[in-house]
């Protein structure tokens, strides 16, 4: 009869111990399954992260560019404006000029 009950007993701690086992596997694939979904999240995070910077890099270059032709664009307005007013002054000078000789 003791016989029995140990046997018993026995047979009841390897069911538990199989439990057990079977519930530290099944955590071990919910935590591999979670681990693989922040990582996939990660990489799909840094991908849309690299885009975003490239996207960035070429506004900025493109803006840099834009801003260059600007200030060309600004000097030659300005050297523009400069031709102008020294004919101007050259006429304003000669202008001067014929008012002299003819108030002498």
């Amino acid at each position: 009869k003791l016989a029995k009950s140990l046997e018993m007993v026995q047979n009841q701690l390897l069911e538990k111990e199989s439990e057990i086992k079977r519930e530290i596997s099944a955590h071990k694939d919910k935590r591999l399954q979670a681990e693989k979904e922040h990582q996939d999240a990660i990489t799909e995070e840094n991908q849309k992260n690299e885009v975003e910077i490239e996207a960035c890099h070429e506004k900025i270059s493109s803006l840099e560019h834009f801003i260059s032709s600007q200030k060309l664009e600004i000097e030659h307005l300005k050297s523009n404006k400069e031709q102008p007013n020294n004919s101007l002054k050259e006429a304003d000078q000669a202008l001067g000029e014929l008012l002299k000789t003819k108030v002498r």
